[in-house]
């Protein structure tokens, strides 16, 4: 055999014992006559000492090693006399009889240590080697925690976990598919599934009434910190359920998941808030309730959920008479803000990314209330203002107008660049909430026509059926979806929604997103024929588990929970893929390349 134990596994109790060790060259000192070497594997480090005087040969091997050599290491487990606490195995030390060399190994690009010297695309490249060092390893063992404990969980509650297919039929809407050309039949393409949405739906009519599968996912989309072109889900389906059934059941999986990954106890029912009110209050569809800094509307007509009042109107201050929209923001004890500092807030809110076109702030003190439009409003005026918000002695009202939409979305990101620059959004505290009622469907200007807020087979709340029917484009905008998101700490991490399960509510829907007949016919003819045959209430979600494990591991970033992930362009650097195919496969697939040489 290679090895007895582990590098990590050996204590005080093993003393005296004749053991082997196999793993990685971490690092070698010199200290006098002697040699320590640390030898490490996925489970620890062992420190192996070399004496002097133990034998030629043995002191000769150890003189050629080098970092990340791989090594078999026998020897005598003694007790250390410099013991080091920060270690498990820190008690002890092996003192070597034998090394054999298993295969040496070139000098690493980087240092294989927590805090490496080696740059994102460089380590990147050489993920094999990365993949050594202890934050990975770390995060890729939660990663394998989070999904034992996921399939514990529903399969202790009655859930089946059952494949669906990879090569699928392209049915293009929303993100874009991956294709993949098919050989036996000339001309036609396969597509990489975006989600098993109607396999999983199928599943249902099967009768299969909880299904589940940790499965893998592709969008041809661009990249951000947390998505990549394939990325994995926990995907769910269940029958004869509402919704109340679902937001429990998972509930009930994060929970445990929580307490068996985390060792954190959430006792308390998730908090839950409407579409209409994440906005209202935070300007966004997924909010960081962390912290507080609600969103306050000065101006509004009252639609949508939104208050009817206006405190700013009618001061000859045009930004807030011509716009229809006014809210700010309460930052508490961001009084002492700089001339400076606000400027560069003001710039960072007008930046493309953001929009507006100008920030005007309040400041709350004891000698009295200061503002950018003192001009404008008088020191009561602004102290109603103030009041409406619950500002006090030392805060500072952040305030923007516009169109309402446009103006929401503005507050929300500098709600959270605000709660950022303040040390409010720490990755060790975790604030779950579900949000529901998202509008079914939104119309787009550019193609006039709907889209679906969630993907076409979500139904429509029971008693907006009516705006369903309705041939008023405005009142089927208002129709809400009997769908639901969870999200993390400011993160999106699951989404789903009853279904449709009723045949000519299906015909409806694709209706509605500008199908014609024949086009709903030839790309989901077989789930709306499926329907047909006895088709129960039902209704799932979808978790994304890399997103999970970076927020359970305190990052946003997934890139460290996958262990193989690509690039901001969307490549694997280490494999430098995609590539091009030789002539004779583009050939035997009947394809043929427009792009330049």
């Amino acid at each position: 055999m290679y090895r007895t134990h582990t590098c990590g596994e050996l204590r005080i109790d093993n003393a005296g014992q004749n053991v082997i060790l196999a793993g990685w060259v971490q690092r070698i000192r010199k200290m006098g006559g002697m040699s320590f070497i640390d030898l490490r594997d996925r489970y620890g480090i062992t420190q192996l000492v070399v004496d002097d005087g133990v034998s030629h040969e043995l002191n000769e091997t150890a003189e050629k090693l080098g970092r990340e050599f791989v090594i078999q290491a026998a020897g005598t487990v003694a007790e250390r006399s410099s013991k080091n606490s920060k270690i498990p195995t820190g008690d002890i030390e092996l003192k070597l009889t034998s090394i054999k060399v298993l295969n040496a190994s070139l000098t690493p690009p980087f240092t294989i240590e927590d805090e490496t010297d080696g740059g994102e695309e460089l380590r990147a490249k050489y993920r094999y080697i990365d993949l050594r060092r202890n934050p990975l390893k770390r995060a890729l063992e939660l990663r394998h925690k989070m999904g034992q404990e996921t399939r514990k969980y529903l399969d202790s509650i009655g859930f089946m976990e059952i494949e669906t297919p990879v090569l699928i039929k392209s049915t293009p809407e929303g993100a874009r598919d991956f294709v993949v050309p098919s050989r036996m039949n000339p001309g036609e393409f396969y597509a990489l599934p975006q989600s098993p949405q109607t396999f999983k739906q199928l599943l249902m009519v099967s009768g299969y009434d909880r299904y589940f599968q940790i499965v893998r996912c592709f969008r041809d989309e661009d990249l951000r910190a947390d998505r990549q072109p394939e990325f994995t889900q926990i995907d769910c389906e269940m029958s004869f359920v509402e919704r109340e059934d679902i937001l429990n059941t998972f509930e009930g999986l994060i929970k445990s998941l929580f307490r068996n990954v985390l060792g954190r106890e959430m006792k308390d029912n998730f908090p839950r808030i409407s579409y209409n009110d994440a906005m209202k209050y935070y300007g966004s569809d997924k909010p960081d309730i962390r912290f507080g800094m609600k969103i306050c509307e000065l101006k509004s007509d009252g639609k949508n959920g939104s208050d009817s009042v206006d405190l700013t109107s009618g001061k000859d201050f045009v930004v807030f008479d011509s716009a229809g929209y006014v809210a700010g923001i309460c930052v508490k004890g961001a009084a002492s803000y700089t001339r400076k500092q606000l400027d560069e807030i003001t710039e960072w809110v007008k930046r493309p990314q953001i929009g507006a076109k100008g920030l005007v702030y309040i400041r709350v003190a004891e000698d009295g209330i200061k503002s950018s439009v003192d001009k404008f409003y008088t020191p009561g005026e602004l102290s109603a203002i103030a009041g409406r918000m619950g500002a006090e002695s030392g805060d500072l009202i952040l305030i923007l107008a516009g169109d309402k939409k446009k103006t929401q979305e503005a507050l929300g990101t500098l709600r959270i660049e605000m709660g950022n620059r303040l040390g409010l959004r720490r990755s060790d505290e975790y604030a779950p909430l579900w949000v529901y009622d998202f509008p079914l469907v939104e119309w787009d200007e550019e193609t006039q026509r709907f889209y679906a807020m969630h993907h076409p087979f979500t139904s429509p709340k029971p008693e907006d059926m009516d705006k369903f029917y309705s041939n008023d484009k405005a009142e089927i905008a208002q129709v809400a979806a009997n769908a639901y998101d969870f999200v993390l700490n400011g993160t999106e991490i699951g989404g789903g929604s009853i279904r449709i399960h009723d045949s000519n509510v299906q015909r409806r829907m694709f209706e509605v997103l500008g199908f014609s007949q024949e086009d709903a016919e030839y790309k989901f003819g077989f789930i709306i024929n499926a329907f047909k045959y006895g088709a129960p209430p039902h209704g799932g979600i979808a978790f994304g588990f890399d997103r999970f494990c970076a927020l359970f591991g305190g990052q946003e970033t997934i890139r460290d929970y996958i262990a193989f992930p690509k690039n901001n362009a969307g490549r694997d650097v280490m494999l430098d893929a995609p590539g091009r195919i030789d002539d004779s496969q583009m050939d035997e697939l009947f394809l043929k390349s427009t792009l330049k040489k």
